[in-house]
């Protein structure tokens, strides 16, 4: 071999590994790449019952961190339910409603405390109404959830 052979021999097999090596790396994406969201995780801690002298309608429930979700999103016009824990189970640390902006007026809830939650009528996303601590505690046998036109444009 010549010389120049010599030193070509070593670079072309040092290429030929670092080629071979990166065939092994991860892929690189673009920083505008992003995966999809997790689907939420479906929750099944609460019974959730049709309220007196409304039909009956289902509504799913999800772990949002660690409270869970009751998705009203398809609540229009006026209706409730009445929730409570499973037989045996407790209530969630924290608990909310998914509303879908415009759907309804208001949204009451009756347990240890009333709390009347007003809903936005501007925006396309839903939003999530958390139910402040004392709302409900351990000890509540149940909570009623309603929903209808805000007493203001009932005036």
């Amino acid at each position: 071999m010549t010389n120049d052979g010599r030193r070509i021999l070593p670079l072309a097999l040092a290429a030929l590994f670092t080629l071979a090596a990166c065939s092994h790396m991860p892929h690189l994406h673009s920083p505008f790449h992003h995966k999809p969201p997790p689907p939420p995780e479906v929750a099944d801690e609460l019974v959730l019952a049709p309220q007196e002298g409304t039909t009956a309608a289902s509504f799913p429930q999800y772990w949002k961190r660690n409270a869970v979700v009751i998705d009203l999103e398809t609540a229009s016009g006026a209706g409730g339910i009445v929730v409570r824990p499973k037989e045996g189970g407790t209530w969630p640390v924290r608990l909310a409603l998914r509303v879908k902006p415009g759907s309804v007026g208001q949204v009451e809830v009756h347990a240890d405390q009333r709390v009347i939650l007003p809903v936005t009528a501007q925006g396309t996303q839903p939003i999530d109404l958390e139910l402040a601590p004392g709302v409900y505690s351990a000890r509540t046998e149940q909570m009623t959830v309603s929903w209808g036109a805000s007493a203001a444009a009932s005036n």
